[in-house]
């Protein structure tokens, strides 16, 4: 057997997620369902960090917790982290000063490159699940431009109403429907958009439903992480017989 050497505490999951506290349902598509991931990965709960904390409170007073947690998965052997709310962009800079690993945020981060990817006459849209507690702070810890159209599900029946109350159910249909309709809404008052990026980690389950109703490609946390991962642990080809 070719030898091999040791170092970290956990092998095989290169991601470490840092998680709100939180207790409403996470369903397959949600970051924090394990079942999501094609690959492995490594979770770290911030105790004390509510959903209402973090979105409308401004993760005041968490930035410790979340640095220790950090540091933490990197001790377990993780390669990279990321946290499962886009609200958390306001702490990109400090957690990549305390490990010494890559570290990605937020879903926000997306929107620089997404523009990038569009003609001039087009940009990207975000659709976010607190619009009303989104600040520019939030935006430009991500590279988001402020001049960034921003739709949100706050005017609807459930998916805010369930996710930031911390609700231990969640009417799966109608969060979908609070989705789509926000989207629709945005794009009806930006025609200009070529693309949306979901800033809420929740929102990986509504995608497709997203984009088959606004036809238009839509960006998760979902598709970024799984990027990440891979450039974490690039794919190995085998060379040609």
């Amino acid at each position: 057997m070719k030898r091999v050497t040791g170092g970290k505490a956990l092998y095989g999951a290169s991601v470490g997620i840092l998680m709100l506290d939180a207790r409403f349902p996470r369903i397959p598509g949600d970051m924090g369902n394990a079942v999501t991931w094609p690959f492995p990965v490594h979770y770290r709960v911030v105790r004390s960090a509510s959903p209402d904390r973090v979105v409308r409170q401004g993760a005041e007073g968490l930035l410790d917790a979340f640095v220790d947690a950090a540091r933490g998965l990197v001790a377990d052997g993780v390669d990279g982290i990321t946290t499962n709310c886009g609200f958390l962009s306001l702490f990109q800079q400090e957690l990549a000063e305390a490990v010494r690993v890559p570290v990605a945020s937020s879903s926000l981060m997306q929107v620089a490159m997404v523009n990038r990817m569009l003609a001039p006459s087009r940009r990207a849209g975000v659709l976010t699940i607190s619009g009303s507690t989104l600040t520019d702070a939030h935006l430009l810890a991500a590279g988001v431009p402020l001049d960034t159209p921003v739709g949100s599900t706050e005017g609807g029946a459930e998916f805010t109403r369930a996710i930031l109350g911390n609700e231990p159910a969640l009417d799966v249909e109608l969060a979908r429907q609070d989705n789509v309709a926000a989207a629709l809404a945005m794009t009806r008052a930006h025609p200009d958009l070529g693309a949306i990026v979901l800033e809420c980690t929740n929102m990986g389950p509504y995608a497709a439903d997203i984009a088959r109703a606004t036809g238009l490609p839509v960006f998760s946390i979902v598709n970024f992480i799984t990027w990440f991962q891979a450039a974490l642990v690039p794919r190995r080809f085998d060379p040609p017989l």
